[in-house]
């Protein structure tokens, strides 16, 4: 479980900590790890709700920073995420719409970043866009190994 700072709905100088602690980010400076919390702002979601809806347009990319969430895609498994697991890349790289649905399960804390400060961040953070093309090819690779 990643550490929250005691003041959940600030981003800022506190997080810096929290965000060394997502592997997605991991090995990213303290000034790249600023520059993301400049652009990121924090979610929580309500046990049960909807933090995306599959067919919905890509607005945001999340990380989990603390709660589960599960990730459901018609006719499959329901998969459980937690804090460290992020998603909403591929709506926002592609543009098409979400492939699937993530409800949270129990309260959820999550930091987002619309599609502008995404695009900004893979364009000046190439340790970043290198994480996110890994986490794409392992899913590809799972999803045509599942079929």
């Amino acid at each position: 479980m990643l550490s929250v700072p005691s003041d959940p709905d600030r981003i800022g100088h506190d997080w810096l900590g929290t965000l060394a602690e997502v592997p997605l980010f991991a090995g990213l400076s303290k000034r790249h790890l600023r520059r993301i919390a400049e652009l990121a702002r924090l979610r929580r979601f309500a046990p049960g709700s909807a933090m995306v809806r599959t067919g919905d347009s890509g607005r945001a990319f999340f990380v989990v920073l603390d709660g589960n969430a599960k990730v459901v895609r018609a006719g499959g498994r329901a998969r459980r995420i937690g804090a460290g697991d992020y998603f909403g890349e591929m709506a926002l790289l592609d543009d098409a719409p979400r492939s699937a649905d993530v409800v949270a399960d129990g309260e959820v804390l999550a930091l987002t970043i619309d599609r502008s400060g995404f695009s900004k961040l893979l364009r000046s953070e190439p340790a970043l866009a290198q994480a996110l093309l890994r986490t794409l090819a392992a899913r590809l690779r799972a999803a045509e190994s599942a079929v």
